[in-house]
């Protein structure tokens, strides 16, 4: 299967599954985070989800991310 396939084979799975299996890869690839990292980063989301919510910040869309990663990479 080509990473093209898989990634279109994920476009039909729910999003807790995609990011499970990310979440999955990573731990495979990289170990599992320290737990005084994974609280500090817990903290982090949490306030930015919550800087979001509230209108303090905007979030910039995924595909505009990933357009410009695109871009920088020159793909």
């Amino acid at each position: 299967m080509t990473v093209d396939q898989m990634v279109e084979e994920t476009r039909s799975l729910p999003q807790s599954t995609v990011l499970e299996l990310v979440d999955r890869i990573l731990v495979a690839m990289h170990g599992e985070q320290e737990p005084a990292h994974k609280k500090a980063w817990s903290k982090t989301i949490h306030r930015r989800i919550a800087d979001i919510r509230s209108g303090k910040v905007e979030g910039i869309p995924g595909e505009v991310t990933s357009a410009k990663v695109r871009r920088i990479v020159g793909r």
